[in-house]
């Protein structure tokens, strides 16, 4: 068997994709990265504390987020990641409109990460198909809206699990290799607590697909709702051990705000496992 690749990336060991918000609203630090310069700075920074991807996005779609013009989009992501590509750093583009896709792919951009799974626009799969980029795949039940009203399953993990599967035989029939698609079950993406709970348990269900699984669950509303309402900031120790959760569970990509602390828990998590 050959081993698992993800975008030319070898998956032997925990990849970490580092965050990169341009938005002035985006949940976790909104605005911090609004400019251009200030985002490739931040950018820059991720990959100097161990982050193999950065992932730009350009429209926030935390829960109740409104939808950003792709013009404006495109705006604000296209120096961000034709100044990191060209710093030789592996970028990611987080959008789910196909011209931000077409432009960020044209300015470097190795991968697109789609909250919506290329479900959003139609044009998306050719996009991809076009360029021969690698993809997210990402579970979202609604619209970043709605999302949060009254999510729903009749089972969270193997209705998440279908879906998934779906999108990645729409993928393979469009010509997209294995080794460019990535699934992500979309904690905090219309789901309620226990919804992410269940998913984050039965996350060995998903890498037995074969695919190579992107977790995101760094700073993210549940983690408050477990604990005692903590702004995102200060979030982090509740990041860890979901992450590390996913490292347990064999996840290849954690998608992540802190990059070095992640890390460094990463590494102290594997040398104890690896202790006889």
């Amino acid at each position: 068997m050959q081993p698992l690749t993800f975008a030319g990336l070898p998956l032997d060991e925990p990849v970490l994709m580092g965050i990169v918000n341009a938005t002035p609203d985006s949940f976790s630090d909104g605005g911090d990265a609004f400019s251009a310069d200030r985002a490739v700075a931040r950018g820059q920074a991720l990959a100097a504390a161990g982050a193999q991807i950065v992932d730009v996005g350009g429209e926030s779609t935390r829960p109740g987020a409104t939808a950003v013009d792709p013009a404006e989009e495109i705006r604000r992501i296209r120096p961000v990641v034709e100044r990191l590509a060209d710093a030789g750093i592996v970028v990611s583009i987080d959008t789910r409109n196909a011209a931000t896709m077409r432009a960020a792919l044209q300015a470097g951009a190795r991968i697109v990460n789609d909250v919506t799974a290329l479900r959003h626009d139609p044009d998306a799969l050719g996009v991809i198909t076009g360029a021969g980029a690698s993809v997210v795949l990402m579970h979202m039940q609604g619209e970043p809206q709605t999302m949060q009203a009254n999510p729903t399953y009749d089972d969270v993990v193997g209705d998440v699990l279908g879906h998934l599967h779906d999108r990645v035989a729409i993928c393979r029939r469009a010509g997209l290799p294995g080794s460019a698609l990535a699934i992500d079950p979309g904690i905090g993406f219309g789901k309620t607590i226990e919804h992410n709970l269940s998913l984050l348990k039965h996350l060995d269900r998903f890498v037995a697909t074969g695919h190579p699984v992107v977790l995101g669950v760094s700073r993210k509303r549940f983690i408050a709702g477990l604990s005692s309402h903590e702004a995102p900031g200060a979030r982090l120790p509740g990041s860890l051990a979901a992450a590390l959760a996913g490292v347990r569970a064999g996840v290849q990509v954690l998608r992540v705000h802190d990059v070095a602390e992640t890390r460094q828990a990463i590494a102290v998590h594997r040398a104890i496992a690896a202790t006889p």
